[in-house]
């Protein structure tokens, strides 16, 4: 079934994508003349950096994850669809999405596409089987009833007298800021909220590994700031393996290769993939029609005013543009800055362009407000330029930033209360229920979608 968007004297702006960009993008243009239509495969606006303290069941998807209709039902120039972006027709200037088999083309005039990224397993998909990422709410929730489901049935295991080291043996890949801030939690979670919660098990001797194949923790931090993070961590019982590649991953286990040619088995059964991004599959799409390059993780290459080449009425922003910085040579980093600045930055070229202001189109700078990652409890790394911060200030810093970001009032209380129950008063953790429908669920809509490819096949 398929629907169109009747025609509009208003000059019609199509956002694609509900995260930091796109929303701040629709909310930079609220009050203007403009018609704007938020396009976006979830209904929820996701924080995605607190990910992994849904994971670990410290806040709940609620708290970090408010319904975008909610956060925008006071903007009356915009409207929210819920659909999946399926093609760009650039020459048609339309956007076609689906959502239960309803199709809908959603004409533009201006298109901003903020799509964002997804996990990477650098051409083994099939790990993500049995290592699910942490790039949506669904990934956390699954993540929270592995995590927790596995001292479950290792308790059950213990008890009728079986070996259950690994299913108290995690593994997480990747040791950037999502890796590290996932393995301190798990650690804190074995040690200190579950530690005198089970009988036949010791939950804090459980492993907790951290895997990189850099020959540090958090690179993008540097030498001083990752070895402290080391240090850290180590302290609180988490293992680290560094120089070393995942060579292939199922249901029982990791295997690894080092630089110097060995090779490790680990056995585990709850992994958890932290490592490496892939730009929306949207890029390719914008790539084929505009000629944009793409790099090796999807993203496109965009004009210093963040317009694709010979087509100065789309913008791209977030994780998927390709830009270098004229400061340091480097390409933008994906994070939530590069997002909100790059949309609100859109928005307001859109605006400048409609109300014919002079000096239009000027490049667009990014302002580095820095990068910071917690470890455990009262303990974080900072980095603003040149200037670093470890321990418990660089902590307070880590709250405080974050609860600015969360999105509404009633979150950031909630938020707080959570932190404050889970940090500061003791070890307890809000959000521990677990059901088997959601470890399972990836694997039946995985099932799902192959049968209904085979059936369109045998259409076609």
């Amino acid at each position: 079934m398929t629907e169109s968007v009747a025609t509009n004297a208003r000059h019609r702006v199509v956002i694609i994508g509900s995260g930091f960009g796109g929303l701040f993008a629709t909310k930079q243009l609220k009050g203007t003349d403009l018609d704007i239509t938020m396009i976006a495969k979830s209904s929820h606006h996701l924080f995605q950096p607190l990910l992994y303290q849904v994971a670990t069941g410290i806040l709940s998807q609620g708290e970090i994850a408010p319904t975008t209709r909610e956060i925008l039902h006071r903007q009356k120039n915009a409207t929210v669809l819920l659909g999946h972006v399926t093609s760009i027709d650039i020459a048609a200037k339309t956007v076609t999405s689906d959502v239960l088999g309803i199709e809908k083309v959603t004409p533009y005039d201006t298109l901003i596409v903020a799509a964002g990224a997804g996990q990477s397993y650098f051409g083994n998909d099939h790990f993500a089987e049995h290592a699910p990422g942490m790039k949506s709410i669904d990934d956390a929730l699954e993540l929270r009833g592995r995590i927790f489901g596995a001292f479950e049935f290792a308790e059950l295991e213990a008890a009728m007298g079986h070996n259950v080291e690994s299913l108290l043996t995690f593994v997480v890949v990747g040791a950037g800021p999502t890796g590290v801030e996932m393995a301190g939690q798990i650690a804190e979670l074995a040690r200190t909220t579950l530690a005198s919660d089970f009988r036949h098990i010791q939950a804090k001797k459980a492993r907790v590994i951290l895997v990189d194949g850099a020959p540090q923790v958090l690179p993008p931090f540097g030498p001083k700031l990752g070895r402290k993070a080391h240090k850290a961590l180590e302290k609180r019982g988490v293992e680290i393996i560094l120089s070393a590649m995942v060579t292939d991953l199922d249901s029982g286990g990791v295997d690894l290769k080092f630089q110097d040619g060995r090779t490790q088995h680990i056995e585990s059964a709850t992994k958890i993939w932290a490592a490496g991004v892939q730009a929306s599959e949207l890029s390719r799409t914008l790539s084929e029609q505009t000629g944009a390059e793409l790099d090796r993780a999807g993203r496109i290459a965009v004009l210093p005013d963040l317009t694709l080449p010979g087509h100065p009425e789309i913008f791209v922003v977030g994780d998927m543009i390709n830009l270098i910085d004229p400061h340091n040579g480097h390409p933008l980093p994906g994070v939530a800055q590069v997002a909100i600045q790059g949309g609100k930055y859109a928005a307001k070229t859109i605006l400048a362009r409609q109300q014919g202001r002079d000096g239009l189109d000027k490049p667009f700078k990014y302002f580095d407000k820095g990068s910071m990652a917690t470890i455990s409890r009262f303990n974080a790394v900072l980095k603003v330029g040149k200037f670093e911060m470890s321990g418990f200030l660089a902590w307070v810093g880590w709250l405080a930033v974050h609860l600015a970001y969360l999105t509404g009032f009633r979150n950031r209380v909630t938020a707080t209360l959570h932190w404050i129950t889970s940090f500061v008063l003791g070890h307890d953790r809000a959000e521990r229920t677990v059901t088997m429908q959601q470890v399972l669920a990836r694997n039946a809509l995985q099932r799902e979608r192959e049968e209904s490819r085979a059936v369109d096949s045998e259409v076609s």
